[in-house]
């Protein structure tokens, strides 16, 4: 038993005994790491970072993915002129290849070997093609991200239990993940509450929002036969991936990115604009924020 005179362990050396050790439970490392969060010892980002990689050995690469149906793919037959202005319009890097349909998947053309066509020799698609790697839906972040880092491949198809492709992942997706995700003003974790009413009396919506439910929380009559989603309602309307604070108006309905990326939406700003004489008053039914 220690004395009463002998000093507490620090913060850190408390860390390092837990570390060291076989744990018992990954609570207890959490709960550690939220105390030294309340006592300033972190910052939030700093918690943030080391929760998203102790939860990457947990997270399954179908978690990540981009859809299939959102994927940007260029076919082997187009030609350059049809190819460059996707390249353009989509600003990726990297684009899987494919051959009519998009289970054929037949390499990775990165964008930068396309500056070879403006030598005047002729550029064959086919000749710089890279290799797709392909990985399974149930594949952890932490097992892939190891694997990119030794292949030095920054995408892999992901294909589902058939050998369909279901969609891609890449090194951006799994990193943002791990350091991307960190909570600010636009951010809310709770998988039952897609939509919630601000201090300032407006409303944020999860892009995952079924349809159905944003149709009775806003009393709104958006078809949903052609995709789930309020991120699908948008991205079928504009046809491409809007830029943050990009705003887009449907149905009276105005909707505000507040976060995204170059391949999906995450969090909405709505505005819903009654019509005249309706009397709306807005949905009731999110949560106002403490």
């Amino acid at each position: 038993m220690d004395s009463p005179d002998s000093p507490r362990p620090s913060f850190f050396e408390r860390l390092s005994s837990l570390l060291l050790r076989e744990p018992e439970d990954r609570e207890q490392v959490l709960q550690l790491l939220h105390s030294a969060y309340e006592r300033n010892l972190m910052d939030a980002d700093a918690l943030t970072i080391i929760e998203g990689a102790l939860a990457a050995s947990e997270t399954r690469v179908t978690d990540v993915l981009v859809p299939r149906a959102q994927m940007d793919v260029i076919d082997i037959n187009a030609p350059l002129a049809e190819i460059i202005p996707v390249v353009i319009r989509t600003g990726h890097s990297r684009f899987p290849v494919v051959d009519g349909d998009r289970d054929n998947v037949l390499g990775i053309l990165l964008a930068k070997d396309l500056l070879r066509a403006h030598l005047g020799k002729g550029f064959r698609i086919h000749e710089w093609l890279r290799p797709a790697v392909f990985i399974p839906e149930s594949k952890r972040l932490n097992v892939l991200l190891r694997e990119f880092r030794v292949s030095r491949n920054h995408m892999a198809i992901v294909v589902d239990e058939y050998g369909g492709v279901a969609g891609l992942v890449t090194i951006e997706d799994v990193l943002e993940q791990i350091v991307g995700d960190i909570e600010d003003e636009y951010d809310f974790d709770e998988a039952h509450d897609n939509i919630r009413l601000d201090a300032a009396g407006r409303y944020r919506i999860k892009a995952q929002t079924g349809i159905e439910a944003f149709n009775q929380a806003f009393g709104t009559r958006f078809a949903d036969d052609e995709f789930d989603t309020v991120g699908g309602l948008i991205l079928r309307h504009l046809g491409r991936v809007p830029k943050r604070n990009e705003q887009v108006e449907i149905d009276g309905i105005c909707f505000q990115v507040l976060r995204a990326d170059s391949r999906r939406l995450y969090t909405l700003m709505v505005d819903r604009r009654p019509q005249p004489g309706t009397g709306d008053a807005g949905p009731p039914q999110p949560q106002e924020e403490a």
